[in-house]
């Protein structure tokens, strides 16, 4: 959604066709929807990457009923709306393929990011059932099931996360290439394989060790 940012990429990667959207807009989606099929009619695959993650107090007043579903808009219901919008066009191809990025914060809650931490359950959720709905298609649907990464998403949880654990961005990208070259409809890179088995093995002991960073992150003060 930020031109100068395409702009930078497509300096690095001059191959790169660029085309500004929001997927919090579904006006936005329609007119991306155009530009892409009429510019590459062949197009086979989606990908819903976008997202942000916000370390919030629900206890703030100053966060309003617009501000604490921000997330929400482009998590969880952006990618909704891409699947919906592009749904015609990848039933077309004979083959297809549908790639939604979710985190290992899906498996367990990170209660200093109550939101993203929804979104990305929720995105999971949808996404098991998307795929159960186009079984009989010839699209194939993918999970990446991030876990975190050393991008600006990440920035303001430093101190709190240990960054040793953060996966390089072109590690990441190399194993869900992989992951999908093997038709690994889940596909789990680096420290979300831990979360997967905590998760399983021992929900409460994780749950516990992610909500002691609640008293880390968040002074408040009450009686």
């Amino acid at each position: 959604r930020n031109q100068t940012k395409l702009e930078e990429t497509k300096k690095q990667l001059p191959k790169v066709h660029i085309f500004q959207s929001d997927v919090s807009n579904p006006a936005s989606i329609h007119l991306l929807y155009d530009q892409v099929v009429n510019q590459f009619p062949e197009l086979s695959i989606l990908i819903n990457n976008a997202g942000e993650m916000r370390k919030l107090n629900l206890l703030d007043p100053s966060i309003n009923q617009d501000n604490i579903v921000r997330e929400i808009e482009i998590n969880l219901l952006g990618p909704v709306r891409m699947v919906q919008q592009f749904l015609p066009q990848l039933l077309k191809k004979r083959s297809a393929a549908i790639l939604n990025v979710t985190s290992g914060l899906a498996l367990v809650p990170f209660p200093i990011a109550p939101v993203y931490g929804a979104t990305k359950s929720g995105l999971r959720s949808y996404t098991q059932s998307l795929r159960f709905q186009l079984k009989r298609t010839h699209i194939k649907v993918f999970e990446l099931i991030a876990p975190g990464a050393n991008t600006p998403l990440n920035d303001k949880f430093q101190g709190l996360t240990d960054s040793k654990m953060f996966m390089e961005p072109g590690q990441l990208v190399d194993v869900a290439i992989k992951g999908l070259a093997k038709d690994r409809f889940e596909i789990y890179p680096g420290f979300a394989k831990v979360l997967r088995i905590m998760s399983r093995l021992a929900p409460k002991i994780i749950l516990n060790q992610m909500g002691k960073l609640v008293e880390k992150a968040f002074v408040t003060n009450r009686k």
